[in-house]
């Protein structure tokens, strides 16, 4: 299979190795292809593959003994007092049997024979597969959906039947999906059909979402460094629901929805969780608020579905990150206002001007804090490669939230990690509300579909822990060279004065 991956007309050449056919859960199309050798000692050969099960094994615990069965998850009755991790199907966004005939026709070619029961069709079986695809049910969305969600309860039901209630039931979801509702007026409502649906069945299979734990999965290169993919597996964590008469109505949930998401951001934001993760890792914390009762009533009686409460709790989410922008200073807040607005584009002077007025502060102090620049009746937000290179947070007269954020994400992408640290530790107290911003200014890119601006503010905070290591170790080797010089001066000073 390992072989397979990289024997094909579809692995570019990715410069000094070979690019998987699978670098992404497609079958894409590519321009070129580069062909590898499989008798070699270079990237894509027949030893290579051998080498990495290899370095599994060796690896693998010796006390511990595997059993794996193909079972239909949604029917298959497995022994009681079980603890169940499993990582699901994401709706519509992976279509795992297709894409498994790619292997399939080589392994019912060579292990059938071993294996006949699981190699006795054609191809991969694909009927009772639990994903949402339209072209399976001839185009209907609805249909899709349905089968979906239906054979998903099924399966959640089969859990919690089985499962041991000394342990959570954990699910591993790094699913990325956003859309915009589109119904009963609210276009401006975010929520995911991927995640609705999922914690719908698990909501009607009788689980409890007791919290989300967002865990680094990713290596942070390849592929999905440049894109917006998630960085983290979401562990979502479940229970078995009690069984309680209590309701709440909707102002009582957005109520307790306010007052949760601070701490819970507060929690992410303290282990440097990258911003494309925050959204996802929000929602656990938030659900288990929405599923410990028995129903939310809207303003009309009927029950909050969980597309609503993921449309508040989005809302919610946005309102207090927009909120974190009182805090900054002036000369920031118009720049987040005018970044919204026009991003890097040139803008009207006029509209500037009020803008500027309604903010506390004007042009020409914004032309010299170095964020804007003012030219024939049009204003425009300095880029980063038009940023000062010599600019030194200590000594600028002017100094800015924006301007910081900026500037750490073009020395990050030109000095790396060393350059990006030095930089942090002269910005002191103002370390914390840079970070803010830039979480600010992620969830502005995403809404706008800003991809490309997206990723540099996710690697900004993707890369925090490890700058805020070197700024510490710098510091504390600073400080112990500090003392030897000091002991040794002083050690000087004693024999100059003959031991006295």
């Amino acid at each position: 299979d390992r072989c397979a991956n990289y024997w094909s007309t579809l692995t570019p050449w990715g410069g000094g190795f070979m690019v998987q056919t699978f670098n992404r859960q497609a079958l894409q199309m590519v321009w070129d292809f580069a062909e590898a050798n499989p008798f070699s000692e270079s990237t894509g050969n027949f030893l290579g593959a051998v080498e990495w099960i290899k370095k599994v094994i060796n690896n693998y615990p010796g006390n511990v003994t595997g059993i794996v069965k193909q079972l239909d998850a949604s029917s298959s009755v497995v022994s009681s007092n079980v603890v169940f991790i499993t990582d699901p199907p994401y709706y519509d966004n992976i279509a795992y049997s297709d894409l498994s005939d790619y292997f399939y026709i080589w392994m019912r070619r060579t292990i059938s024979k071993t294996y006949p029961d699981i190699f006795s069709t054609l191809l991969v079986p694909k009927e009772k597969e639990i994903i949402a695809s339209d072209y399976r049910h001839g185009g209907d969305k609805d249909k899709s959906r349905d089968h979906f969600l239906i054979n998903l309860r099924k399966a959640f039901q089969v859990i919690k039947d089985n499962m041991n209630d000394d342990y959570p039931f954990c699910l591993f979801y790094a699913f990325k999906q956003q859309e915009t509702a589109s119904e009963k007026g609210e276009e401006n409502k975010i929520s995911s059909t991927g995640w609705e649906t999922m914690l719908q069945g698990l909501i009607d299979s009788g689980f409890t979402i007791t919290g989300t734990w967002p865990i680094r999965t990713e290596r942070p290169t390849g592929m999905k460094f440049s894109i917006n993919a998630l960085a983290s597996s979401i562990i979502i964590v479940c229970r078995k629901k009690k069984h309680n008469s209590i309701i709440s109505t909707r102002r009582e949930f957005i109520k307790e929805v306010k007052n949760e998401i601070p701490h819970v951001l507060k929690n992410l934001k303290s282990s440097d969780i990258a911003p494309v993760d925050v959204a996802q890792s929000v929602i656990g914390p938030i659900m288990a608020i929405f599923s410990k009762y028995s129903k939310v009533l809207e303003a009309d009686g009927t029950p909050m579905n969980v597309r609503s409460a993921l449309q508040i709790i989005n809302q919610e989410l946005d309102s207090y990150l927009t909120e974190q922008e009182s805090e900054m200073d002036k000369e920031t807040r118009f720049c987040i206002a005018w970044y919204e607005q026009y991003g890097w584009k040139e803008g009207p002077f006029g509209d500037a001007n009020t803008l500027a007025n309604a903010k506390g502060t004007a042009i020409n102090a914004l032309e010299q804090s170095d964020v804007i620049s003012a030219k024939a009746g049009k204003v425009r937000l300095l880029k980063r490669n038009e940023l000062r290179t010599d600019w030194d947070p200590t000594t600028d007269k002017k100094l800015t939230v924006w301007e910081c954020v900026q500037h750490l994400i073009r020395v990050l992408e030109v000095k790396g990690e060393i350059g990006a640290a030095d930089a942090l530790r002269k910005l002191g107290g103002l370390s914390e509300a840079v970070k803010d911003l830039t979480y600010r200014l992620y969830s502005l890119c995403e809404k706008k579909g800003w991809t490309e601006d997206g990723v540099s503010y996710n690697n900004l905070i993707s890369s925090w822990q490890s700058i805020s290591d070197r700024v510490q170790f710098d510091q504390k080797t600073s400080e112990e060279t500090k003392k030897k010089i000091k002991d040794k001066s002083q050690k000087r000073l004693t024999d100059v004065l003959g031991g006295k």
